[in-house]
């Protein structure tokens, strides 16, 4: 195994293998797609507000799976992938402010349908590089003629903010093969630190307006 090769790839029989376990995790993920399709149903119909601005999903692809696998230095094997890889199938929600995202945690973690197996708070204790984000990862049984099959779902919630600086940071690390260059660290710390505080201070002015309008 070779963590430095640019382009891993499955053997086309392993290969073959993921593609059909694949369809397990994207069933999962629809049951956790539904969830948080019904949740922004009700605060939209029902709510005065909706902390909801956008939901995301995705499984993730053969070729994701097997670069992931190589940077770690594990086989480029289907059992290896099932037992090493928590976040094959993810959901985002984005939220409209930092102070929505444990409520919307909360609610999620209420849910009958699945099993709370991790969580991190990456808003309350960030990681080194600036990172936030709140990452629950449960376990769903789809069910039907999947029988008692289950597999876990990586569900990420997060601001508008936050997601605009994950997606800038995966793209420098992508560039730079994860060695990303001190003085460019260094700068989307800062830049992480500055939209914290624009989140804050977005809150604040939200709140401000709430007061007027009672």
């Amino acid at each position: 195994m070779n963590p430095h090769d640019p382009h891993p790839r499955f053997q086309p029989e392993e290969a073959a293998r993921l593609r059909k376990n694949l369809v397990l995790y994207s069933c999962a993920l629809t049951v956790i797609e539904t969830q948080l399709s019904n949740l922004n149903r009700y605060y939209s119909a029902l709510s005065d507000s909706n902390p909801i601005e956008l939901i995301k999903t995705r499984v993730k692809s053969v070729d994701s799976i097997a670069q992931k696998l190589s940077l770690r230095g594990l086989p480029l094997t289907v059992e290896s992938t099932v037992e090493n890889l928590s976040d094959i199938a993810g959901a985002r929600v984005i939220c409209s402010y930092s102070e929505n995202v444990n409520e919307i945690a909360s609610l999620i973690k209420a849910e009958s349908d699945h099993e709370v197996i991790a969580e991190k708070d990456y808003i309350t204790s960030p990681k080194p590089s600036g990172y936030r984000s709140y990452h629950l990862v449960v376990r769903v049984t789809p069910g039907g003629l999947f029988g008692d099959q289950s597999c876990p779902v990586e569900i990420q919630i997060r601001t508008a903010a936050m997601d605009f600086w994950a997606t800038l940071e995966h793209k420098v690390r992508y560039k730079y093969s994860g060695e990303i260059p001190d003085h460019l660290s260094q700068e989307l710390q800062a830049c992480a630190e500055k939209i914290h505080e624009l989140d804050e201070r977005m809150y604040l002015i939200h709140e401000l307006v709430e007061l007027i309008n009672q």
